[in-house]
């Protein structure tokens, strides 16, 4: 349940966006994680090269139906907008991309354009209300502190906010092991204490099954 009881925010033509292109993946991206891609469709190839030029975002969604490659994948609606952050030509001649997640977004349309580019309308959601984590959760925020001590490379794009409960939360729902559908289910709560809460019982529940 979300706690924040502030107004809300009357929606304006700054929060929509239009023709926005969107990566559909076997992934869930959270506002401020890294993903690392390696680029060989030629219409991603030409998105990405688009999106540098311009500087501008991209949106990535999981898929619901279909897969990665090959389009006419169908997505969930709700999806995180992404900005291309660090890029190489690989040894394989591929192009590789680090992106990192921004606002989180919900597409109102989508359209299929000819050379299979999905595009979409969305509006960007509400950011989470500022919250510190509570000391019942600071073991999650131990756990975090272990596993990005392992990760230092890959997460070199992202500053460290070991007290923001969102982004706590967020860092924890992209590595622990857990059914896309529930990772899913984590970016479109909105309620940053609320997905603590979850987080804890996803790791007691690992921790129960290790003692086996």
């Amino acid at each position: 349940m979300n706690t924040d009881t502030s107004p809300a925010r009357t929606t304006t033509a700054r929060d929509t966006l239009e023709a926005v292109p969107v990566f559909a993946l076997d992934t869930v991206l959270y506002p401020g994680g890294p993903l690392p891609l390696r680029i060989f469709e030629p219409r991603y190839v030409d998105m990405v090269s688009d999106r540098l030029r311009r500087d501008a975002p991209f949106i990535v969604a999981l898929i619901r139906d279909g897969s990665e490659v090959g389009g006419g994948a169908t997505t969930h609606p709700i999806g995180t907008l992404t900005r291309i952050v660090d890029w190489n030509r690989q040894d394989d001649g591929l192009l590789g991309i680090t992106a990192l997640g921004g606002r989180r977004v919900r597409m109102l349309d989508t359209e299929t354009r000819p050379d299979r580019l999905c595009v979409a309308t969305a509006r960007m959601l509400e950011e989470e209300p500022a919250s510190t984590v509570p000391e019942e959760h600071r073991g999650l925020v131990a756990l975090l502190r272990r596993l990005l001590d392992q990760l230092e490379s890959r997460y070199r794009h992202a500053t460290s906010r070991f007290e923001d409960a969102s982004w706590v939360g967020y860092r924890l729902s992209e590595l622990l092991p857990m059914p896309l559908p529930h990772k899913q289910r984590l970016l479109e709560l909105e309620d940053p204490l609320a997905r603590l809460g979850y987080l804890t019982e996803v790791v007691d529940t690992l921790s129960d099954r290790g003692a086996r």
